[in-house]
């Protein structure tokens, strides 16, 4: 290759990768490509509906990470409990529904409240129903199971073990969205969450068992 060809490489903005290719007489070409994102969405650029909705979760994503964080933690806890009382698949959705939307109704609320005297340029409705939607959503996750036994049925299938797995990916996936609400290592929030569920799920199970023994 000739001495007179140089690549120049420069720092890459959010949306695209800049090369300057210098020739000879010093002319500069500048050659833009498209971002890996648009890539990804077949080499099109997203539509303003997909860009807007991006910018929406990104201002709600405070509300989303800590709504489906509780959401996920407390209806866990009520599964597990359950699982230690050695209590029906049916009594589990029925606790488990009740404690997604009085919880979650509950934590709206707050949000919403909050939201009136924090001098927060967002709506305070729109606050409270990212949180009540996070909540009921990804909370919903350790009951699927359970629902799908209800509604096809399942034979010597652990319930419990297979909502623990999805509960832990959850778990996973929240706390990789909570570390860029916190600013901290993806590794670090991920680990910190999943501890947290399991430290729930634990003390919910063996208060389950415990208050089963004694009743019975």
């Amino acid at each position: 290759m000739p001495r007179w060809w140089n690549w120049q490489v420069h720092p890459a903005p959010l949306k695209s990768n800049l090369i300057d290719i210098w020739g000879c007489g010093g002319t500069g070409i500048r050659v833009r490509f498209r971002s890996v994102w648009t890539k990804v969405l077949e080499g099109s650029t997203p539509s303003i509906p997909t860009k807007l909705l991006m910018m929406k979760f990104n201002d709600y994503l405070g509300e989303f990470v800590y709504g489906a964080l509780d959401g996920t933690v407390t209806t866990f806890a009520v599964v597990a409990g359950a699982a230690g009382a050695g209590l029906s698949p049916s009594v589990v959705i029925i606790l488990g529904f009740a404690n997604l939307f009085a919880d979650g109704f509950s934590m709206s609320v707050g949000s919403y409240l909050s939201a009136q005297h924090d001098n927060d340029p967002r709506p305070p409705f729109r606050r409270g129903l990212a949180t009540f939607l996070s909540f009921v959503i990804i909370g919903l996750i350790p009951l699927l199971i359970y629902l799908w036994d209800f509604v096809f049925g399942l034979h010597d299938a652990n319930r419990f073990f297979i909502s623990s797995v999805l509960t832990f990916l959850a778990f996973a996936i929240i706390g990789y969205f909570r570390a860029r609400v916190v600013h901290t290592g993806k590794a670090k929030a991920m680990a910190e969450t999943l501890i947290l569920g399991a430290v729930a799920a634990t003390v919910a199970y063996f208060v389950g068992d415990f208050l089963e023994k004694i009743i019975q």
